[in-house]
């Protein structure tokens, strides 16, 4: 969790940053901190714009509880795993997948966290480069510390030609999360121009300490874009204005990567599903909100 103390708001390292248009750069860092003045979202962020060479950095080093967007790691750790053992999802896992990534289910992700294994997760993390990213206890997947800066590394993971996950393995990953349902598909894809292929996950998870954690990270492809969001959040006092943090901040990049845009993404509103937590921890879940 983000530690007492770490409430002021400061660009680290570079903010947002160009090769080509440093303008477009400053221009960004500007308003994404005017989008969270005056907010109590504590927020982790990081961009990486592939084609045009433009980053964006904040608190990317601050641990957050995961909730759900830790899913993906367990599949890809899962992928990994197979791959040394040179054997393929059977039939129940892959429905176990699917239900994990695109409709968030938790028994699903609590069987596939046992079947993977604390050794083979901390393998993945390993190969992967993701040595911030700190295992939840025993079962709790949830309470997984993450940072923005290892979620992008994981997004740059999937994205790219590597020796940790072959292509069948992320084109696996990539095409499940291409497929969260409509009502889990809020947060980054805010903004983002209708042409492109967005592959997303979500978590949202309130807590007795630092509020509603809500978390949002997405790659995006296709009409020669290739870039991912990843923003974290917690000190939410709801799941709503979390949502509306991170979609702030993701409205803001989106516009600024792929400037004039006829048709895009709309920010998403709530509906029956929000206010309830992806998962529950006992003794730790903070109250629900009215």
């Amino acid at each position: 969790m983000v530690q007492t103390g770490q409430k002021e708001r400061r660009w680290t390292a570079d903010g947002c940053g160009a090769r080509a248009d440093p303008v477009i750069a400053a221009r960004m860092s500007s308003r994404i901190l005017a989008a969270l003045a005056g907010r109590s979202s504590v927020v982790g962020l990081a961009v990486d714009d592939r084609v045009n060479g433009i980053t964006c950095k904040l608190h990317p080093h601050w641990q957050f509880d995961s909730a759900s967007v830790v899913k993906v790691t367990i599949l890809s750790a899962l992928l990994r795993k197979l791959q040394q053992e040179h054997r393929s999802l059977t039939t129940a896992q892959q429905k176990l997948a699917t239900a994990m990534i695109t409709v968030s289910d938790n028994n699903a992700a609590s069987t596939l966290w046992a079947e993977t294994g604390r050794p083979s997760l901390q393998h993945f993390l390993d190969l992967a480069g993701m040595t911030e990213t700190v295992l939840g206890p025993g079962g709790y997947w949830g309470l997984t510390q993450i940072t923005a800066h290892d979620e992008v590394t994981l997004l740059q993971l999937l994205t790219s030609t590597n020796s940790v996950l072959t292509t069948a393995s992320r084109n696996y990953v990539l095409g499940l999360m291409a497929r969260v349902v409509s009502y889990q598909r809020w947060g980054v894809p805010a903004g983002a121009p209708t042409s492109v292929t967005v592959h997303v996950k979500n978590g949202w998870l309130p807590l007795a300490t630092h509020g509603w954690h809500i978390n949002s990270i997405g790659s995006f492809s296709g009409s020669g874009k290739n870039y991912m969001i990843v923003v974290l959040t917690n000190d939410n006092p709801t799941m709503a204005y979390g949502v509306n943090t991170v979609q702030a901040v993701a409205e803001i990049i989106n516009h600024a990567l792929i400037p004039g845009a006829t048709s895009v993404i709309p920010a998403a509103t709530p509906n029956g599903s929000w206010g309830q937590p992806d998962e529950l921890i006992p003794g730790l879940s903070g109250p629900l909100e009215h």
